[in-house]
Parts: structure tokens; C-alpha cells; sequence
């Protein structure tokens, strides 16, 4: 009997289900959106229950449409949104509230009070995180002093929390698994990177009683077994990773000083920096990449709020365009950008500026600046914010960046990754099989069964389907920065 490996991808505005063969290869692919909930301007929100019921309808659906059934499974693995917070009733299952999404700005305020404490130190030096609203401590903290009768339910040990991979263990669980991976917990302003622990002063600094906290695990072991009746018989899960982690290792990025960036709802950059942690000088953010067997490997980390998402923007706010797949011919219609400069900070801004209050801004308009201007700014924007990420990664680092290896939705854009290569001044490169976070997902979860038998036999499965190589010149290149410089200065607040 043929064996798979299912991921499941739970993203920002959408869960997937993907079935990979022994090749790495995809099988099957379903994928449906959910509802994005907008109770306050800054405040963004998801059902849990949505999101369980939309990955439980994918993997029915993935698995039904190669007529396969959970025999055939060998492992699932799961990728996610991060930092994305969950709360919920242990007893009953029930979630207290609705999912805070890593988007979620909500609690900025209490952020800039942790800051004039005299905290970011201590944080940093523990979790190597900034102080942000992006990461979990301070949505648990807002769940526990806004929801009635939350707070002493926690007191009482009758909450649990988890990130959204912790969720979908649990509901695929049935409640008998209550764990995350250490790529996730770093990012929840609560783990200490270097004990690989939940820090108790922490924990106490943010009122979070340790009860509520999953087991941590490592990226690629076998957590426990399905009970739902989505199989008929027990699959392993075997394999968690945060998406940009998930990301990180599907590209086959295992050896120190390589990169990758993302192109999805934001922009996450990814360098892996081996088995030491380097705590950043230039605003970028040290993660943990992955925990295979005993060996931890870190990460320096770019975010990017909105990427991909400025082109929904443009969709739904603008409408502009009709579908999504229609701003790439939208922008190449007119030559260059006519000026015109998108600062998409529609959430603040983050990596390395980290100006939570940021407002999105475009600079440069002129009566004659079209829809298309507009589009290809719009887009020129996703790559400049990536440039800046890459001259503090390489800062940080000490070496320059020899490639850029690439994923996600937008680096489907040709022309979206030619400007990226212009402006960076390096190749930038494509692989084969874009959908690289779930593949990475896949592969720790297989390599935790057997199912491969080592990193080096997946890294031949990887094959690059298009390199950009830098075309513009310099002197272009020298014009574009500095007309990007000047419209991040106007975009920038005072009140960081």
C-alpha cells in the first residue's frame, strides 16, 4: 500500500490540506478561506471553531480526492500561523474568545508600558523578542482581564492556551494532547530560547499561570495519535513547525548563513544561523528555526506585516483590480513606478523599523499617477521592505547575502521578484514546489517516522524552477532607494 504524508497548512486567511509523496511531490491540494474579523479598527480576529472546521472540511476533502484513507497516511504534519492566540475551557474545549491574530495591534499600548519599565532587556535577552503586540504574552494577558470570569477559571487550572498548532492537536486529539513545538513557543514573548523552557519570571511578569501552557516538544517526533473521526484509523502526528520555520526547512535551508523569504499575507526573512543564537543589533528578531532530536538550530528573523495582503488591499479597499492575479499585468503596464512610492504599514510597521503606529502612506502622487502606478508601487513596496531586512540581517550577521531562495503566493509574480533581484542586487530563486511551508511540515514529519530517511536524501528532492538575476542599473537602483528612504521617513511616527 502507497504511503503519503498529509500537512496541514493553517494559514492567516485560509487552511490547506496537502498530500506529498515519498518524492515530496503533491498529490492532492484543498484549501478553503475563512472569516476575517475586524471588531475594532487595529483589533483583527478569527473563530476557533472556524478554523477547526475548516481544515477538518480540507482534509476530508484532500484525502477523498485521491481516494485515500488514514492507512495510507504514514504522519501528518502541521504548519501554522504564529503567535496567533487561543484560549479555552479544559473541561469543555470551548474557546473563551475569539482567536487574537498575530495582526492584532490591541494591546499596543500596555507594549509601550512594558517598554518605559525598563523590560525590553529582560525580554530580549530570554526570548530574543522584541516588545511587540505581534506575539502571544500580551493577547493571553488581554484574554484574562477582559473575558468575564476568565481570570479565575485560570487561577483555577481550567484554562489552556495554545498557539494555533496547539489547537488542532488538541481538537484532532480529542483532548488528550496538549502540545506546541519550540519554533512556536519562541515566538509567544514567553519561552527562553536557551533553556528551552517556559520562563516562570515570565510568566509572572505577564500574570499567566504555567498551567495554561502546552508541553513543548521538539519540531519532529511523534506528539500522540488522531481520534476524530476524520480517519477511521489512528494516523501519528509527527511534525510541527511555524510557518516561516515550516518554510525555513522545506527550502532546504540547513546550513548557517542561508535564506529564504516568504511571500504571503506579510513578508517573513529567514536566516538560519546554526546551532548559536545571535541576538540582533539592527531590530531583527532571534527564533528558534527548529529541534530535531537533541540538535536546536536558530534563526534571525524579518517581519514584514503586509505583503501580499496590500494586494487583497488593493482588491477589496481600492478595487482597482477584481481578482488578485490581475496586479501583475496592472503594474507592468506602465514603465517604472512614475514617482509614486506604497508604504503598506496598514498594520504599523515591523522589521527594523518596529513603529507599531505607523499609518500606511503613499508619497509621490502627481496628476498623473494612474491605478497602474499605483499597483506596481504598491508591489515595488513588498520588495523594498525586504531590502531593508536584508541590510540588517547582513549587519547582524557579519557576511553578504549570496542568494535568496523564495516562496509564498506573491513569489508567483515575475515581476514582483525581477525588481526584487534589481533592487537587492542578487539572485533571487524560485524552486520547483513553491508551497514550501507545507512541504517543510512534511518533511519533519516524515523524517520523524521513517518515512525519509534523512535531511540529505530530501535536500536532492529539491530543484530550483527560476533564477532572477539583478538587470537594472546602478544608478536606478541608487534612484529607487532613495525615493523609498524618504517616503519611510514621512511614514514613520515619533511615538516609538
Amino acid at each position: 500500500m502507497e504511503k503519503y504524508i498529509l500537512a496541514l497548512d493553517q494559514g492567516t486567511s485560509s487552511s490547506r490540506a496537502i498530500v506529498f509523496d515519498a518524492y515530496g511531490q503533491t498529490k492532492a491540494v484543498s484549501q478553503k478561506e475563512f472569516t476575517q474579523i475586524f471588531p475594532k479598527p487595529g483589533w483583527v480576529e478569527h473563530n476557533p471553531m472556524e478554523i477547526w472546521s475548516s481544515q477538518a472540511s480540507v482534509i476530508a476533502e484532500a484525502i477523498t480526492s485521491i481516494d485515500i484513507n488514514g492507512l495510507n497516511i504514514a504522519a501528518i504534519g502541521i504548519t501554522n500561523q504564529r503567535e496567533t492566540t487561543i484560549v479555552w475551557d479544559a473541561e469543555t474545549g470551548e474557546p473563551v474568545y475569539n482567536a487574537i491574530v498575530w495582526q492584532d495591534r490591541r494591546t499596543s499600548e500596555f507594549c509601550d508600558c512594558l517598554k518605559r519599565d525598563g523590560r525590553t532587556d529582560l525580554i530580549r535577552s530570554k526570548t530574543g523578542l522584541i516588545i511587540d503586540a505581534y506575539f502571544s504574552a500580551t493577547k493571553i494577558l488581554w484574554i484574562l482581564e477582559n473575558v468575564p470570569g476568565a481570570r479565575q477559571k485560570a487561577d483555577e487550572g481550567k484554562l489552556r492556551f495554545g498557539t494555533v498548532d496547539t489547537w488542532l492537536i488538541w481538537m484532532l486529539t480529542r483532548g488528550e494532547v496538549h502540545v506546541t513545538d519550540v519554533t512556536n513557543a519562541s515566538r509567544t514573548m514567553l519561552f527562553n530560547i536557551h533553556t528551552l523552557e517556559w520562563d516562570k519570571e515570565l510568566l509572572q511578569l505577564f500574570g499567566i499561570p504555567e498551567s495554561m501552557m502546552p508541553e513543548v516538544k521538539s519540531s519532529s517526533e511523534v506528539y500522540g495519535y488522531t481520534k476524530t473521526t476524520l480517519f477511521a484509523h489512528e494516523v501519528p502526528i509527527a511534525g510541527i513547525a511555524g510557518d516561516q520555520q515550516a518554510a525555513l526547512f522545506g527550502q532546504m535551508c540547513t546550513e548557517p548563513g542561508s535564506v529564504k523569504n516568504t511571500y504571503g499575507t506579510g513578508c517573513f526573512m529567514l536566516m538560519n544561523s546554526g546551532e548559536r543564537p545571535i541576538m540582533s543589533s539592527n531590530n531583527l528578531l532571534t527564533t528558534i528555526a527548529w529541534k530535531i532530536g537533541d540538535t536546536v538550530n536558530y534563526a534571525l528573523e524579518g517581519s514584514i506585516f503586509v505583503a501580499g495582503s496590500v494586494v487583497q488591499w488593493l482588491r477589496d479597499g481600492l478595487g482597482i483590480i477584481r481578482s488578485s492575479s490581475e496586479v501583475e499585468a496592472l503594474a507592468a503596464s506602465v514603465p517604472d513606478n512614475g514617482g509614486v512610492y506604497f508604504v503598506p504599514a496598514l498594520t504599523g510597521l515591523g522589521a527594523p523599523h518596529w513603529d507599531q503606529y505607523a499609518k500606511g502612506s503613499i508619497y509621490g502622487l502627481s496628476r498623473g499617477t494612474t491605478a497602474a502606478h499605483i499597483a506596481r508601487a504598491a508591489l515595488e513596496g513588498i520588495a523594498f521592505q525586504t531590502m531593508d531586512i536584508v541590510n540588517a540581517m547582513q549587519k547582524d550577521a557579519g557576511c553578504t547575502l549570496k542568494e535568496l531562495k523564495v516562496d509564498g503566493g506573491a513569489s508567483r509574480n515575475n515581476l514582483l521578484m525581477q525588481f526584487q533581484a534589481d533592487i537587492l542586487g542578487t539572485s533571487v530563486i524560485r524552486p520547483i514546489v513553491t508551497e514550501t511551508t507545507a512541504l517543510g511540515a512534511a518533511y519533519l514529519a516524515g523524517l520523524a517516522v521513517g518515512y525519509w530517511e534523512s535531511i540529505d536524501h530530501i535536500k536532492s528532492q529539491w530543484g530550483v524552477e527560476m533564477e532572477f538575476k539583478p538587470e537594472a542599473s546602478q544608478a536606478q537602483v541608487e534612484d529607487l532607494k532613495e525615493g523609498w528612504a524618504e517616503a519611510i521617513r514621512r511614514t514613520l511616527t515619533n511615538k516609538q
